[in-house]
């Protein structure tokens, strides 16, 4: 006789980039243990990984490749909320007594915040415009080293997500472009574009959480959460 088959439940949640109704079910222990790994790594690339095994494991009917990351870590949340419970403790050290302060994180609370100045479209001239689209998981590896190598790392970012050119009623895709013609384009750009396109990326929506919380001198703080941070804490 072979060992009992452990039915799991199923949840359904709305994602936001497309307002698709997805079906996932609980970590088991395979998934805690990829993403204790993870924790214990420290490392970019080793959390990217274990977010897109454990969304692909328990998630049905879904192109992780093709999420951006708001969704992914939203996906991942209500995984966590699920599984164990969507109430999270731990403890931080105040900055200004250096000492344990408890925090607790309901999942429930984390919104997607939305920047008024955020737009998709990029306007090169009156009848030009870029629409973009989000960094997938397998494109955040870009933002390394931002700050030490911005136009070179900015350069690849905008190249990698812009999705179609738009010059009238005509819609070009740049999957239907080589690398160089691509490459040429972009460079052509007014500087003004490029100062719309660094808007674009750092006013991406991101899940964000604040935790008001007294510290030992009775000071009330703040602590600010937003992305990965809250699901790896």
């Amino acid at each position: 006789m072979g060992l009992p088959k452990i039915e799991m439940p199923l949840f359904e949640t709305k994602l936001f980039s497309t307002g698709k109704i997805v079906k996932f079910r609980p970590f088991t222990v395979k998934e805690e243990k990829i993403l204790l790994i993870a924790q214990e790594a420290n490392d970019v690339d080793q959390t990217l990984l274990a977010i897109r095994q454990i969304i692909s494991n328990c998630v049905y009917d879904l192109d992780v490749e093709q999420l951006p990351m708001f969704d992914m870590e939203y996906l991942m949340l209500q995984l966590r909320a699920k599984s164990v419970n969507n109430v999270i403790t731990f403890n931080i050290t105040d900055p200004d007594t250096q000492k344990p302060v408890e925090i607790e994180l309901d999942l429930d609370t984390i919104n997607l915040t939305l920047d008024d100045r955020h737009s998709k479209e990029i306007t090169i001239k009156d009848d030009m415009h870029l629409m973009m689209r989000y960094p997938r998981i397998n494109e955040v590896s870009l933002f390394k080293g931002y700050e030490g190598d911005e136009v070179n790392t900015l350069f690849n970012i905008m190249i990698s997500c812009i999705d179609c050119v738009v010059v009238g009623d005509t819609i070009s895709r740049m999957e239907d472009f080589t690398p160089q013609e691509i490459q040429d384009f972009v460079e052509s750009f007014p500087g003004s574009v490029v100062e719309e396109l660094k808007l674009f990326f750092e006013t991406v929506p991101v899940l964000r959480y604040e935790a008001k919380y007294i510290n030992a001198n009775g000071d009330e703080k703040t602590l600010v959460l937003e992305g990965m941070e809250t699901f790896f804490i």
